[in-house]
């Protein structure tokens, strides 16, 4: 059996997967988030490892694989001799390294990341914490798989996938390992580093549980289910749904510069080679539906904002930009702030509900064209996975906003399932996983045409209002 373990933002999911990678058992623990000031997001390194142990715990079976996908640009920096966290986390959602971003050369980071200079990566926050700590020596670097890694193995082993590895501005797409120029630019020094490994390779022997395990795929949570969903050849195109929204298009062997803003990162590939994919990122999907439960009071839990969303039939013309931590794909503005527009007397609960469910298809909206205009063929199909891919009302929207058809899997935790097939992959398992891929339900669009691209207009009058409003 292989314990599949997904490290996200706001929790942590294993999955107990037997040969055929079905799910034998399921453990989650929610992970709290902390905002020590306003464009601040952190986490307690302690707090992630105690979720991982719990979820597993809870997760049972017998494993003797453990495979980890995790949150991919959050920032852990820990003493080498204790293991012990110098700081919080920086988590991607981070922004106090903005005024560091804007000061770099776009051109350099991009031609040799296919990445853009913005707080979400791990390099700056990285620059930041080993600031703090005035020259220190003996510390670690670590994204979340580095430190899950680092904490089973006991310290054996510091090191980094190679898909984790392209999210830290630090490493080139040209060679797949660390740049020599960026290290100085960012003034990282070598020994703090991790070894890259690849996502299919067998790391090393752990500990979770009172039981020894093997460490075998890893990869960053995107990525993962990329591959989770198959998508292993030029064209395919998923979006995972959760804290944020990820949709990535596999482009092979071929790395795809765009020109709207979409990222250039490397990927899974189903023969172990180097492979590439486009990716727009949203930073709040879910996020924005956990808001509306821990700050207004407007549901009491996640699961309730479809119910209250479909009483009523629209948003009553009112829109909500959730840009709480800034703008990622296709704006990349890290100044914007979120904002209702179109307030009315009228709008109640339900259409405010309604309206962060709708900001969330139609941000995937702007990815997909962005996509396309860079010139990826037109996807048959959107392939959905994550939390909030179980909403039935999002998937709609999500097929009208696009009109194209919605497929979702029987396994909508298809970033535990990626991180299995890997260590299937890496193991030599033939086929694994078939089942678990299958598409058990479909959506197919409703909207007309000329309904769509009105409201699509919008739309984007209404991000480039809430933009437009932090300028100075």
């Amino acid at each position: 059996m292989i314990l599949a373990v997904d490290q996200g933002t706001t929790g942590t999911t294993c999955l107990t997967l037997d040969r055929d990678l079905r799910v034998v058992g399921r453990g989650y623990r929610e992970l709290p988030q902390h905002f020590p000031r306003p464009g601040w997001v952190e986490h307690d390194p302690e707090e992630i490892w105690t979720s991982v142990v719990e979820a597993a715990a809870e997760a049972g079976g017998d494993p003797d694989t453990v495979a980890i996908t995790n949150q991919r640009e959050t920032t852990i920096l820990w003493e080498r001799a204790t293991g012990k966290p110098v700081a919080p986390a920086i988590v991607w959602q981070d922004r106090r390294t903005a005024d560091r971003c804007r000061e770099l050369d776009a051109d350099l980071i991009r031609s040799r990341t296919g990445l853009v200079p913005d707080p979400y990566f791990s390099a700056t926050k990285l620059e930041w914490l080993l600031r703090e700590q005035g020259g220190r020596e003996g510390l670690a670097f670590g994204t979340v798989d580095s430190y899950l890694v680092w904490r089973l193995t006991g310290g054996e082993q510091h090191v980094i996938d190679v898909t984790n590895a392209s999210r830290t501005l630090l490493v080139s797409l040209e060679t797949l390992d660390w740049d020599d120029e960026l290290l100085e630019l960012f003034g990282v020094p070598r020994d703090v580093l991790p070894r890259i490994v690849g996502s299919a390779e067998t790391v090393g022997e752990g500990q979770l549980l009172g039981r020894t395990m093997t460490i075998r795929g890893i990869a960053g949570d995107q990525q993962a289910a990329l591959y989770g969903q198959g998508c292993t050849t030029a064209g395919a195109v998923k979006n995972t749904y959760g804290t944020g929204c990820f949709l990535m298009a596999f482009t092979g062997s071929k790395r795809v510069a765009s020109k709207h803003g979409l990222l250039t990162t490397v990927a899974c590939s189903a023969d172990g080679g180097a492979a590439y994919a486009l990716e727009g990122s949203v930073f709040i999907a879910g996020a924005g539906v956990q808001w509306l439960r821990d700050e207004l009071g407007v549901i009491p839990t996640s699961a309730h904002v479809e119910a209250l969303a479909r009483t009523v039939p629209d948003t009553l013309g009112t829109h909500f930009v959730p840009a709480f931590v800034g703008l990622g794909a296709p704006h990349w503005d890290a100044d914007a702030r979120g904002a209702w527009l179109g307030l009315t007397r009228g709008a109640g609960r339900a259409h405010l509900a309604r309206a962060v469910l709708e900001a969330i298809a139609w941000q995937s909206r702007d990815l997909l064209d962005a996509v396309i205009d860079d010139g990826a063929p037109r996807p048959r199909e959107l392939r959905v996975d994550g939390g909030a891919a179980a909403n039935d009302l999002l998937m709609q929207m999500q097929a009208d906003f696009l009109g194209l058809p919605i497929a979702r899997p029987a396994l909508i935790e298809t970033t535990a399932l990626g991180a299995g097939l890997l260590a299937a992959q890496a193991l030599g398992w033939k086929d694994a996983g078939r089942a678990a891929r299958k598409v058990a339900k479909r959506y197919a669009p409703r909207m007309d045409r000329s309904e769509r691209e009105q409201r699509l207009k919008a739309w984007r009058r209404a991000v480039e209002a809430a933009r437009a409003a932090t300028r100075p």
